[in-house]
């Protein structure tokens, strides 16, 4: 049986942990040559070990989304171990302090939510493009949130953010269909991961129940909801989908 992305390169930000690691593990599976990029150095090894274990081809990528220097050093591993770049997943993504209405915000938090979640993106889409020009196309696949839609209590930051992305999405499938780089945007909901793991806690069970009580589903989703859909919008099955952002997230938006 065909793998969903046999000989495909793909580059994935935030592979260390949560829907990254997901994500790498899910693609290596389908037959993708994976490069795991992550700030985490220990994270990545994990997860190449992992995907090496399990029979998939992979190698770890030091990678601050909101470096230059970090990007121009991937895509020269990319040349390096696989000649090309087939798909970009742009995952890597902070959430900021709690305290986040506008008239509270911390410049500084807000710098970083914007540097990471929005600049990082911006770069990792203007390198991968370049490449994908040189093979005839490619597929790039961002990772924002059902709070770039959706005004909620505090998320200032975060939000501003993820709805940055979607826009910047937006273009790059405009300006570049021509070229057949397609570009879309997945909009998590709640998911269960390291970075939400303080809903667990007692002290954030008010928090966590609120959470639920606003998804249709009534639980939280995990990493694999967001790997299988990123896979789809990555694959050649999502040929004829561009400019397009996918909620992954119970239900809320449609409340």
């Amino acid at each position: 049986m065909t793998k969903r992305l046999e000989g495909k390169v793909a580059l994935i930000t935030g592979a260390g942990s949560g829907m990254g690691a997901a994500q790498a593990k899910l693609f290596a599976k389908e037959g993708a040559k994976v490069l795991a990029g992550d700030i985490n150095g220990k994270g990545i090894t994990d997860t190449v070990a992992a995907i090496e274990k399990d029979g998939g081809t992979a190698i770890a990528i030091k990678l601050d989304v909101s470096s230059t220097s970090d990007w121009e050093q991937a895509i020269s591993e990319v040349h390096e171990h696989f000649g090309k770049l087939d798909i970009l997943i742009n995952t890597a993504g902070i959430v900021g302090p709690a305290e986040t209405k506008a008239a509270a915000h911390d410049f500084e938090a807000w710098h970083d939510l914007l540097t990471v979640n929005l600049t990082g993106p911006f770069l990792g889409s203007k390198y991968a493009i370049k490449e994908m020009l040189k093979t005839g196309g490619g597929s790039i696949v961002h990772i924002a949130s059902i709070g770039a839609t959706l005004g909620d209590q505090g998320g200032t930051g975060y939000g501003a953010s993820k709805a940055g992305v979607l826009g910047l999405s937006k273009h790059i499938a405009v300006d570049y269909a021509k070229d057949n780089i397609r570009s879309n945007v997945i909009l998590p909901g709640q998911i269960t991961t390291p970075m939400s793991s303080f809903l667990e806690t007692e002290e954030a069970k008010e928090t966590k129940d609120f959470f639920i009580n606003k998804t249709p589903l009534g639980h939280f989703g995990d990493t694999d909801d967001i790997a299988y859909a990123t896979l789809f919008l990555a694959s050649e099955e999502a040929k004829f989908i561009t400019g397009s952002e996918l909620y992954v997230d119970g239900g809320v938006h449609a409340n």
